[in-house]
Parts: structure tokens; sequence; C-alpha cells
């Protein structure tokens, strides 16, 4: 069992990293079903999270 592996909210599935075409500096993960996004970002030391409603 790994402690550090995010996990979408809705279906509990690990979280892939997206390539972000405009900006290599942001981190982008999101559930392969659509449910849920996460993305960082480093110069603002914050995290945006997106949650797909039904």
């Amino acid at each position: 069992m790994n402690l550090f592996v995010e996990k979408c909210p809705r279906c509990k599935t690990a979280l892939e990293v997206k390539d972000h075409p405009s900006c290599k500096a942001i981190i982008i993960k999101a559930c392969p079903a659509g449910h849920y996004e996460k993305e960082f970002h480093p110069a603002l030391e914050t995290y945006i999270e997106r949650i797909k409603v039904s």
C-alpha cells in the first residue's frame, strides 16, 4: 500500500499526470474517467481542484 498515491474522491482510482502544453511548471493530475482534476501552480504555491458534477 502506497500512502502517497493521490486518488479520485469519487471513484477511488489513482490520478494520472497530464502534460500541460503552455507551461511545463504546472503539474496537472486527473482521474482517467474525468471526474476530478488537480493542478499545482509552483509560482503561486497553490492547488486548484476541479470536480465534475454529474
